[in-house]
């Protein structure tokens, strides 16, 4: 039934490799990166609205951005946010969330997304979706979303499949972290890994069981907080307790040990807006391959620069002689650096952090 099925978005992240336009006070989730007037957060929420109905979404997010998730998505109630009092990875993210909905729904199943991502086929999307919320409903298995790769990519973690295959499920073999462009390579020829989408779902027993299994340390800490979900002391009680939820992603905690993790391979125009770079390969267009976002811009004997500056067409950039360069103005900050030394960004945060009090976080 369509009532038994959630939606968990998480969007507690900083997008510290998108700065200094995605800020601590306002990360890339919030921001209207692609100027259509929707920020990714309310893009993530109109694409799965479409599937799940809005009183079955949870937002899991940094009890920072409370007033900034309600803003943004006047469509929920409060009760539908769960607060962090801290950044515990994804694996307490999606724990506290199974065990909110579990005491809404016991029979729930249960799609979990990040909300950075960016889908450009969204038709191909929904129906991927209510395949794999009606594959769980009736299978006690785990469900990621793999995308089938189109380059070969180090900028997302890959997952190997088997030959067994189940109503278009596929048995995973295992997950690996982000490869170099030389294993990227060897990947992307086998034709047998997956591009980690970071998409899940599964039955709420499902993941519960897994979580009992794999991650008692979670499990032992969130179970003292029973009889409290989905109440109205639920927030007070479980932030007195989230500080001892393990820091761990979901990945390493459950899907890399679990034997009944399965993947769904689509192909829907997927990338994660993870980096400047992410962003680069998604507009460029223009021949010389130069990107400018937010701004007017006219470049000479340059090639391969992404610009983004504050003013939306207020503002002119003029770029000489420079190429494979990221060159971004945003609240105070000038950012000028090589596209493939995009990795240092959070370094080149973190100095400006410590040197200038955080006045420029």
């Amino acid at each position: 039934m369509l009532t038994d099925n959630y939606c968990v978005i998480m969007g507690g992240g900083v997008g510290s490799r998108f700065w200094p336009y995605s800020r601590e006070s306002k990360p890339k989730q919030f921001l209207d990166i692609f100027g259509t007037g929707r920020s990714l957060l309310q893009m993530t929420f109109d694409r799965f609205s479409k599937v799940i109905p809005k009183e079955n979404f949870v937002v899991v997010t940094n009890a920072t951005y409370r007033d900034l998730v309600l803003e943004q998505l006047p469509e929920l109630y409060p009760g539908q946010l769960l607060l962090e009092p801290m950044r515990r990875n994804t694996a307490p993210c999606i724990g506290w969330a199974t065990y909110h909905i579990q005491a809404k729904n016991p029979n729930a199943n249960i799609v979990v997304t990040p909300a950075d991502h960016l889908i450009l086929q969204e038709d191909v999307f929904d129906e991927a979706i209510q395949q794999a919320l009606k594959y769980v409903a009736n299978h006690p298995q785990l469900v990621t979303l793999g995308v089938r790769p189109s380059r070969p990519e180090t900028g997302y973690g890959y997952i190997q499949i088997t030959g067994g295959t189940e109503h278009d499920f596929v048995k995973v073999k295992t997950f690996t972290e982000k490869p170099n462009l030389e294993m990227a390579k060897v990947f992307y020829e086998s034709g047998e890994f997956l591009w980690n989408s970071g998409m899940f779902a599964w039955n709420v027993q499902t993941i519960l069981e897994a979580f009992e299994r794999y991650l008692p340390a979670l499990t032992s800490v969130l179970d003292d907080a029973k009889g409290h979900y989905a109440q109205p002391d639920e927030q007070h009680r479980v932030s007195a307790i989230f500080s001892q939820c393990p820091n761990i992603s979901i990945d390493y905690a459950v899907l890399e040990k679990a034997d009944n993790v399965m993947v769904l391979p689509v192909d829907f125009g997927w990338a994660d807006l993870g980096t400047w770079g992410s962003l680069y390969d998604l507009k460029k267009t223009e021949e010389r391959g130069n990107v400018a976002l937010h701004t007017e811009a006219l470049f000479y004997e340059a090639e391969g620069n992404v610009v983004s500056i504050d003013g939306g067409g207020d503002k002119l950039v003029v770029v000489q002689g420079i190429d494979d360069c990221i060159i971004v103005e945003s609240n105070g900050v000038l950012l000028i650096c090589k596209r493939g030394e995009e990795q240092r960004i959070k370094e080149f945060m973190g100095e400006a952090s410590l040197r200038y009090s955080k006045k420029f976080d």
